[in-house]
């Protein structure tokens, strides 16, 4: 089947703090919105919460000048979820993270929607494979994976399900891009990548306030103010290359020793260093990157993280942390 080349009108299933989020981004890159929820009364009062949050957001100058305008011009409340979908292009499926309630959900967009509409699903964690069970043709049916607060995250996970076709995850792509977001297609596992490192985190730091360690206040401290500091500029990998991946298989043969097999480097990491990449001081690592580039790479690096060290004392430390 063929889906929709071109995104105009679209459509928001759930109005709570991420569809909203969402709702707001769309209405902002000029798309007309039709809000879905329970009932005509519920998507109202988020349509009215919504325009008076992006009022908010530009009196702070946190949205440009005329954005609340925007947003209010092209966001309207829907009688019900089905009038919502009915002739939009794309339609954004962000019900709460409960399987039961996205499939219900689901199959009442797909059978009330265009042939060729686009659906998304905003799952944090669910295979997009089980959700694709209630959709009426499958084929135009998707992850995105907006973060929250969706107005002000870039990052969006693009999740294809086994029989997404590939147009439209293309169309899909240049809506978030149009959208100012930037976009990453990633494969369908539980917890695509996003959460799996986040919970991957959190739960080793619940294990560290478990052992006695260090308290929750010290691990926010510690991570915010080193690694998560880094890594507001820069993946994981990146940081490995620039650091050294010697130094980080060293550091895992410590770390395995203490505390056993789940800390054992990985097998892919001791095949890259055994073949001599260690990577920038041996010009190649994890990642590609030109060695002609390394110099400038590590001059905007130490720019960079002067630049948010600078940042963070102007906006000063987080209201009751």
């Amino acid at each position: 089947m063929t889906v929709t080349a071109n995104i105009s009108t679209t459509a928001v299933v759930g109005s709570g703090y991420m569809g909203g989020g969402i709702a707001q981004v769309l209405a902002l890159g000029g798309h007309p919105v039709r809000l879905a929820d329970i009932d005509r009364e519920t998507a109202e009062r988020a349509r009215i919460r919504l325009i008076r949050q992006a009022e908010d957001f530009e009196a702070r100058g946190l949205m440009p000048v005329g954005a609340a305008d925007t947003i209010g011009k092209n966001l309207s409340a829907a009688d019900s979820i089905e009038d919502a979908v009915v002739g939009a292009d794309y339609i954004a499926e962000a019900a709460p993270e409960t399987l039961r309630v996205k499939l219900d959900i689901l199959q009442r967009i797909s059978q009330s929607a265009r042939i060729d509409a686009i659906i998304g699903t905003n799952t944090s964690a669910i295979p997009i494979g089980e959700l694709a069970a209630a959709v009426v043709n499958p084929e135009r049916f998707l992850g995105v994976h907006w973060m929250n607060p969706a107005p002000f995250i870039p990052g969006v996970e693009l999740i294809p399900g086994p029989n997404t076709a590939p147009e439209a995850i293309d169309v899909a792509e240049a809506l978030i891009v149009k959208s100012g977001k930037i976009p990453a297609r990633v494969a369908d596992t539980p917890g695509f990548v996003a959460n799996r490192l986040q919970f991957a985190l959190y739960k080793e730091a619940m294990r560290i306030v478990e052992e006695g360690t260090a308290t929750p206040a010290q691990i926010d401290a510690v991570v915010s103010n080193s690694f998560g500091f880094r890594l507001a500029l820069f993946g994981p990998f990146a940081i490995g290359d620039m650091a050294g991946l010697d130094v980080y298989e060293a550091a895992y043969r410590t770390l395995e020793t203490a505390y056993g097999d789940r800390f054992s480097p990985p097998e892919s990491l001791t095949r890259i260093i055994k073949n001599g990449d260690l990577g920038l001081k041996s010009g190649r690592g994890i990642l590609d990157i030109d060695a002609a580039e390394t110099e400038a790479l590590l001059a905007y690096r130490d720019h960079a993280y002067a630049r948010l060290s600078q940042l963070r004392v102007e906006l000063g430390k987080a209201p009751g942390l």
